[in-house]
């Protein structure tokens, strides 16, 4: 018996980082992708030349339209988009406040891939505030998007462990290709999954984007609050501290077992790293990189400039 296939959901894709090409791969495979919608190409690197963003790489070999938007509230996106007669728009990462008449464009709204359990850490930086925090778990949510942030129902949600020595950057990784794959797996039933859970106000948090400033390390705080903070910048801003008028960049930081002293002094260096005494407790640092010069093992470094007895950091 002859059966029809399956209607395929005609779907936009809003993207722009490393972090939402998972996300496009998902959409590519499950949905007939009319448009793929990212940020403009922006200057980098010393030379300042034009970089296309990752989800504009990554879409050119699929031969859709790439739509790079300089405005989102002048009508041109809408009209753009409206030309596709769309059943869904799924958004990763795009890194912009969708308008309303974006929002109510597709027949099936729109939804969004978030790197956290919501309602905990709404907001542009979910997956570093989860590592500064020392959060044990988190995980990527599949939500209908609203005009508030992060504010939609749930469709689906997956929880995944933080591990002691991830980092941002490591969990970055790790949850794009977790939300690409919950994604397909949502895409593939979506017209089936039924009505999103409402989120719990009372249990939100927000996820404020970083600064450069707040790398600054407090040595007076707990230890473990000290490796998490480490944890929880790196790539960026990346966690920092100063050596008398030297400003060092931290990174690889672990407990140490070694006596304490008071926040920021030094204790010790050995093949492991600089151990350093915090308000409780202590931490090992296995890298270091001054500024302007190379990042280096804490060893490396030491063996060129030695730590003083009773040196603290920070001071």
């Amino acid at each position: 018996m002859y059966l029809e296939p399956a209607l395929t959901l005609r779907a936009a894709f809003m993207g722009s980082p490393d972090f939402a090409v998972s996300s496009l791969h998902a959409v590519a495979a499950v949905c007939d992708l009319r448009a793929v919608v990212c940020q403009p190409d922006r200057p980098a690197g010393r030379g300042r030349k034009l970089r296309p963003p990752a989800v504009k790489v990554a879409a050119e070999p699929l031969g859709v339209p790439i739509i790079q938007p300089t405005k989102m509230k002048d009508g041109t996106l809408r009209d753009a988009l409206a030309t596709h007669d769309l059943d869904l728009i799924v958004v990763t990462a795009f890194g912009r406040i969708l308008p309303k008449d974006i929002l109510e464009l597709p027949r099936l709204g729109c939804i969004n891939v978030h790197a956290s359990l919501l309602p905990r850490w709404r907001g542009a930086a979910p997956i570093q505030r989860a590592v500064l925090a020392g959060d044990p778990t988190t995980g990527v949510a599949i939500m209908r998007m609203e005009e508030g942030l992060d504010t939609g129902p749930i469709y689906r949600m997956v929880e995944t462990p933080i591990e002691g020595h991830e980092t941002s950057g490591m969990l970055f990784e790790r949850l794009a290709v977790l939300g690409g794959d919950v994604l397909r797996e949502t895409l593939e039933t979506f017209e089936s999954v039924g009505e999103p859970a409402v989120q719990d106000d009372a249990l939100v948090t927000h996820a404020a984007m970083l600064s450069k400033a707040e790398g600054a390390v407090d040595w007076s705080q707990p230890a473990q609050r000290v490796v998490d903070h480490v944890r929880g910048m790196d790539p960026w801003p990346c966690a920092f501290s100063t050596r008398g008028d030297l400003v060092m960049k931290l990174y690889g930081a672990s407990l140490s077992e070694l006596p304490t002293d008071a926040p920021g002094t030094v204790l010790g260096v050995d093949e492991r790293g600089l151990h350093v005494a915090c308000g409780t407790g202590a931490i090992c640092l296995a890298q270091l990189q001054p500024a302007g010069k190379k990042r280096m093992s804490a060893h490396a470094y030491a063996a060129g400039r030695a730590f003083a007895d009773g040196e603290r950091l920070g001071a």
